[in-house]
């Protein structure tokens, strides 16, 4: 276990420096969304967890294995306003070559009216969207190790303007003989192909996550740990707003927190917390807290659930219905619908 932790620790610290320079997030941020019901009910990040269920996939392509065989998975998200999530998946494996996984996901952001530059409509409507066609391969190398990568191409379609990029995530998960699972993940490694908007070139929003989890021995619960954005140490702001209040209003003297406490709240800014508890074969609960998630989009006046989501799954013979809801910002709370299937059992 201990030379698995290492051989993972190292490649972690291998793959952030030279790809420290992709941090930005720029046009093609989507493909940091989140489209599954399991993934948003258990905080929104690749799951270190490997039962088959094609919802990992996409996130985690070291989770593709042999138990996802002749699976399908679609999902339905219901974001703000009138956008919509819509993805569809299918997995299949092959004696020599590994499992592999293919997912299509669609962004509709619905439709606009077309205006002149001061303002005035034409009568023109238009729409928006961002998609991605994926296909992912894993292979379990040993009872203890097991890799994965994905190739994406990622497309946006606004109007008459375009762009497309192509990435790759690579993943590598370690179980150890006592139940932990270690999963390291690198996401959305690629470059710009063309973009039609402007004459700059953006960068993908290439991430690095770290996860662990574990089923309990005596309940039937599974905990998961996460510390996301590897590649990135700082990920507090100052709020020009002052909604903490830390000025003196009468001074304007900012009141400064020690260095303790700033690393502190930094490193709590990179964690995420969850559970999964299985009620019998047919029904679990699920439940996140995504402490960075609340300090970026919570109002300290306000009492709200922001950086919390939770959800459910409920299986009928082949088919199996997972239901998530995630408070995000003050304002709304996405909702997550997915359905997966057994073919095999057909």
């Amino acid at each position: 276990m201990k030379k698995g932790l290492l051989i993972l620790t190292l490649c972690c610290l291998w793959l952030t420096l030279p790809l420290r320079a992709q941090e930005t997030n720029g046009t093609f941020a989507f493909l940091k969304a989140t489209n599954s019901a399991r993934v948003a009910a258990l905080g929104g990040l690749p799951l270190p967890m490997m039962d088959g269920d094609i919802q990992t996939a996409v996130f985690n392509p070291a989770t593709i294995g042999e138990e996802m065989h002749n699976r399908v998975g679609l999902s339905y998200v219901d974001y703000f306003a009138d956008i919509n999530f819509g993805t569809a998946q299918y997995a299949r494996s092959f004696d020599k070559f590994g499992s592999y996984a293919a997912t299509v996901q669609f962004h509709n952001y619905g439709k606009f009216q077309e205006t002149t530059e001061s303002g005035l409509g034409t009568g023109v409507a238009f729409t928006g969207s961002d998609y991605a066609v994926q296909l992912g391969w894993g292979r379990r190398l040993t009872p203890h190790w097991s890799i994965g990568a994905s190739l994406k191409y990622a497309g946006l379609q606004y109007e008459q303007y375009a762009a497309g990029a192509l990435a790759v995530d690579v993943a590598g998960a370690y179980r150890s003989d006592g139940g932990w699972l270690f999963a390291l993940t690198a996401r959305n490694i690629g470059t710009q192909l063309f973009n039609q908007f402007d004459d700059r070139r953006v960068r993908l929003p290439f991430e690095m996550d770290f996860g662990v989890s574990k089923h309990l021995d005596h309940l039937p619960l599974t905990v998961y740990f996460w510390y996301d954005d590897l590649q990135q140490w700082n990920k507090l702001y100052d709020d020009p707003l002052d909604l903490e209040g830390n000025v003196d209003p009468f001074t304007g003297e900012v009141q400064q927190e020690s260095a303790v406490a700033h690393v502190a709240k930094n490193i709590a800014c990179h964690l995420v917390v969850a559970g999964e508890l299985s009620l019998g074969k047919n029904l679990m609960l699920r439940a996140a807290y995504n402490y960075g998630q609340r300090h970026a989009m919570d109002v300290p006046s306000e009492r709200t659930l922001v950086g919390f989501s939770a959800g459910f799954a409920v299986k009928v013979k082949m088919f199996q219905l997972s239901y998530a809801r995630a408070r995000s910002n003050i304002n709304a709370s996405p909702n997550y619908l997915t359905l997966t299937m057994d073919l095999n059992q057909f």
